[in-house]
């Protein structure tokens, strides 16, 4: 038969296993733990086993990975008065664990408020047509300028990426024809290269053939043999200017 322990000792028991449960602390490889002794901060430790005095010190958990952060759709007019709905997301880590909890209250949350006042103003300053198609400028430039206001904190932004820029469909109507209207800009364009071109050619052409007057006859004569291989009932001759002066000669004599 065990023997029964005297009252004052499970008392005694009981309070080294409260005391050991309160004071033992055990931090993961990518933890650290943030110590204040009376409410004075006294050090960064771990990972590992960590001692804390019980009701005179105090751990603060901060976890040193990188953090995902979603910014919520924001609503955001453009330089050119064109109102966009976007929304990004936000990449960092905690790369000071003492900063990241005495110099703000909530570190994760400050980050958020942050990005999301960061991503309307960076992206108000610029147009419509910058920000389909110079994503990759804009988001180097949110994320220095979140790294720079994240620094006191302790706060290291990695990366951001833009991910979506929704338009109304009136928007997307007007950029449709805008669109359209470029394409038929250009084809005009390239056909009124082509007309010039073209025309060069003739000029350039037509001199060498007034240069040369057998090289009329010889293109005189391509022109029958043209017209020789076409299937048709109608028959068009074309005869050079001098042989119509030579007509007109004989008649008024």
């Amino acid at each position: 038969m065990l023997p029964i322990l005297p009252m004052t000792t499970v008392y005694i028991v009981m309070i080294l296993i409260i005391f050991l449960a309160a004071a033992i602390r055990i931090l993961r490889e990518y933890e650290r733990g943030v110590i204040f002794t009376l409410g004075r901060f006294t050090g960064v430790k771990g990972p590992g086993l960590i001692i804390l005095i019980p009701f005179i010190q105090r751990m603060e958990r901060v976890d040193l990975r990188i953090i995902v952060l979603d910014v919520p759709e924001q609503d955001v007019i453009s330089h050119d008065n064109v109102s966009v709905n976007v929304n990004a997301v936000v990449y960092f880590r905690v790369v000071d664990p003492e900063k990241a909890i005495i110099q703000v209250e909530n570190f994760y949350a400050a980050t958020s408020q942050l990005a999301q006042t960061t991503l309307r103003s960076v992206l108000g300053r610029h147009e419509l047509d910058e920000m389909l198609a110079e994503r990759e400028q804009l988001n180097y430039d949110i994320q220095e300028i979140l790294d720079k206001q994240t620094d006191t904190w302790g706060i290291k932004i990695s990366n951001v990426e833009i991910k979506h820029v929704d338009l109304n469909e009136s928007m997307v109507r007007a950029i449709a024809k805008q669109a359209e209207a470029e394409r038929e800009r250009r084809a005009k364009v390239i056909n009124a290269k082509g007309e010039l071109e073209a025309s060069k050619n003739l000029v350039e052409a037509a001199k060498i053939l007034s240069d040369n007057p057998h090289g009329i006859q010889l293109r005189y004569l391509q022109t029958l043999s043209d017209i020789s291989n076409d299937k048709t009932n109608t028959v068009v001759f074309p005869f050079p200017s001098d042989f119509q002066q030579f007509m007109k000669g004989i008649v008024k004599e």
